[in-house]
């Protein structure tokens, strides 16, 4: 969700910038144009009066200096003049020992410097005819003024466009808050639903995620409900199947079949076989029970209670405890842990003499889950054998039947490793590390 909003951000903020940069520059360029043609009008108003001021004089045009504005007599006044004739120029006495140079175009030029402060010059060049005779003017406008005023307004419009992007940018931030406040509100429901504190989404959602929110409840209403029909089926079908079974395992002990003792035999392993799978399936079916997809495994609530189930199953004889940190939750899936405990719990029922400890242990990096009983035990050469390549743990092992396949697909689909060694009563310890998860 962060990340979104950092996309959003970078987006509008990059947006912005290049909009209100393109903005800024056109908008500052338009103003000084207009200035520029403001002052351009003045010009030519000079201009013209320069124009009225030529008169014919005894010895051709001459400039009558009771026209001219005295800024034209004034030295670096800030107003020039220059009219060129056909072989001569007169020029302005405010331009003192400097010269302002023939435009070669005319219209309004805004390039030259003049003075010993470099005033630069906004310059009109007009032509006219006066008196039969082609006449020049280039007038003049110191515009160092009106370009400090202008940069003056530029910074002061830096500085509003700054304040005004950063309001902006807040704004948006908090725009962008409150849009995602309902991914953000759905991504804690999944979070809580992973966590097993509820078992739907709240349907309580803009128009636009009701069509998400409706998916999803509609996906995790259908897999519990796949779930608990097909451990429904599983529980009928092995309670179906073990009639027939009893059954045909009296008929092979039966004097039917006393002419036939290999038949027997035969028949016998096989069905004994099919009637310890059906049981153990039954058992998985039975310690599973109704869990809520996604609920995290709380010790305290669901270790009595599967240990008293093993005992009402194995018999009383057995003495079943546990040790874990108090209030502990496992982050793994209630049902999935429940499975893989229930097997490992149901193993060490069969070979236990009467002793079985479950140890949970937290590490800094893992959790350690730990079964031992006061059985034979398995031999080191044989625990090797277990996890060769091509063998299950719920393969036949000389002496030592494990129906613990599940329990293996399970840590290796977690990231976890599994061992097998000796408890402090002789027996066998399978000891399962699990990494934290992130």
């Amino acid at each position: 969700m962060r990340s979104i909003q950092r996309r959003l951000s970078l987006g509008l903020i990059s947006v912005l910038l290049i909009v209100g940069l393109v903005l800024a520059q056109t908008s500052l360029w338009l103003f000084e144009m207009g200035l520029q043609r403001y002052l351009e009008d003045d010009l030519r108003t000079d201009s013209e009066s320069l124009l009225v001021a030529l008169v014919r004089g005894p010895q051709g045009l001459q400039l009558d200096e009771r026209h001219l504005s005295p800024a034209y007599q004034r030295p670096y006044s800030g107003h020039y003049f220059r009219i060129d004739f056909a072989d001569n120029h007169w020029r302005s006495r405010s331009l003192w020992d400097q010269e302002l140079p023939k435009l070669d175009q005319p219209g309004l030029h805004s390039n030259l410097q003049l003075g010993p402060e470099g005033q630069q010059l906004l310059v009109l060049r007009t032509d006219y005819k006066r008196l039969g005779q082609a006449v020049t003017i280039s007038v003049a406008q110191d515009y160092t003024p009106v370009r400090e005023s202008f940069r003056r307004i530029q910074k002061l419009g830096l500085g509003l466009g700054v304040a005004g992007l950063l309001l902006i940018l807040l704004l948006q931030r908090l725009t962008v808050r409150r849009a995602l406040r309902p991914l953000e509100a759905a991504r804690e429901q999944i979070a809580q639903l992973q966590q097993g504190q509820r078992s739907q989404l709240d349907d309580q959602v803009p128009v636009e995620l009701e069509p998400l929110v409706a998916q999803i409840n509609h996906l995790l209403a259908h897999t519990e409900d796949s779930l608990k029909r097909s451990r429904n089926a599983l529980g009928n079908l092995g309670h179906a199947l073990k009639t027939p079974l009893a059954v045909l395992l009296s008929l092979v002990s039966s004097e039917q079949l006393d002419a036939h003792p290999q038949l027997r035999k035969l028949l016998k392993e096989q069905l004994e076989q099919v009637e310890q799978r059906l049981s153990r399936e039954l058992n998985r079916a039975r310690l599973s029970g109704d869990a809520l997809p996604g609920a995290l495994f709380d010790c305290d609530a669901e270790l009595p209670g599967l240990l008293m189930t093993l005992n009402m199953i194995h018999g009383e004889h057995l003495t079943l405890s546990y040790r874990a940190p108090a209030a502990l939750q496992l982050p793994w899936d209630r049902e999935d842990l429940l499975e893989l405990l229930g097997n490992l719990l149901d193993n060490a029922c069969k070979w236990a003499d009467a002793e079985i400890r479950l140890s949970v242990v937290e590490l800094p990096t893992a959790f350690e889950l730990s079964i031992e009983d006061d059985g034979p035990g398995i031999a080191q050469d044989q625990r090797d054998q277990v996890f060769s390549r091509g063998t299950r743990l719920d393969e036949q092992t000389q002496g030592h039947g494990l129906g613990l396949g599940i329990v293996r697909d399970i840590v290796d689909t977690w990231g976890g490793r599994l061992t097998l060694g000796e408890s402090e009563w002789g027996g066998l310890k399978v000891l399962v590390q699990l990494p934290k998860r992130v």
